[in-house]
This record gives structure tokens, sequence and C-alpha cells, in this order.
């Protein structure tokens, strides 16, 4: 009586080893869900003059960040220019028809003397990113 206990208690530890949950796989890192687009399509858009006609994510470099315009509801949704990958890998298909590109401006409004510093900062950070994941950016004056 005395070994059978171990050995059933063996018996029962590697069951419930063997029941252990497996770890969830990783969601793919946002460069490789942005390669899954299509490359940037320029006879798609290069005809376009008026910005309220562009479909693709459309990027305003601020001081504070990077706002990606929403223009189904007139918004801006403001992320640090290293959440920005990810929030565009999150962007259904149908935000890039023109393929893997953007368009992007510096924002005019400059408060400070330090804001202009910021967004030229911002701007090299964000075209880094950018040119990093092969996502082609429309630099588009400020209005």
């Amino acid at each position: 009586m005395i070994t059978r206990r171990p050995f059933w208690l063996a018996i029962l530890l590697l069951a419930l080893t063997g029941c252990s949950r497996q770890p969830a796989p990783q969601a793919p890192d946002p460069q490789t869900i942005l390669q899954a687009i299509p490359p940037a399509d320029s006879a798609k858009y290069q005809h376009i003059r008026d910005m309220k006609k562009w479909r693709n994510p459309y990027l305003i470099v601020r001081a504070d960040g990077v706002a990606l315009y929403d223009s189904a509801d007139s918004a801006e949704i403001l992320v640090k220019p290293e959440d920005l990958l990810p929030t565009l890998a999150r962007l259904p298909a149908s935000y890039w028809p023109y393929g893997r590109v953007v368009a992007a401006q510096e924002n005019d409004v400059r408060r400070f003397e330090q804001d202009g510093v910021a967004i030229r900062r911002n701007k090299g950070i964000v075209g880094g990113l950018l040119q990093g994941a092969h996502i082609a950016v429309e630099w588009v004056p400020a209005a």
C-alpha cells in the first residue's frame, strides 16, 4: 500500500502537467501586419489635389505627438510617435485603397517657439518609422 501512493501521486502530477495551458501565440508585430497591405500605387492617388478626397490614413505631425485624422468623424486621434505603427496596423484593409501610403503634414499651429522644434523632431521620428515599415509618405504643405 505504501508504494502505491507515490505511484498514483506521480500519475496525477503527470496528468496535471499534461493538461496545463499552452502559452497563447504571440500576435504578429505591426510591421508584419502592415506588410500585408499592397505597396503604394501612385496611379490611384497622384491626381488628388483636394486632400478632402484622400482615402488612406492622413497624419498630422504635432508638437505633442501625431494625430491620425478620421475623416468620417472629422476628428483627430492623438497618438505617441512610438504608437503610430500599432495604430496603423489596427486599421481595417478598407482604409488603404491606395496601398501602403499615408498623407502627412506638419501642424501649422505653433503657440511657442519650442513647438517648431518638437514638430520637426516628431516629423523625423514619424518619417523614420514609416520608412522602416515600407510605408510611402505624401507630405502635404500645411494649410
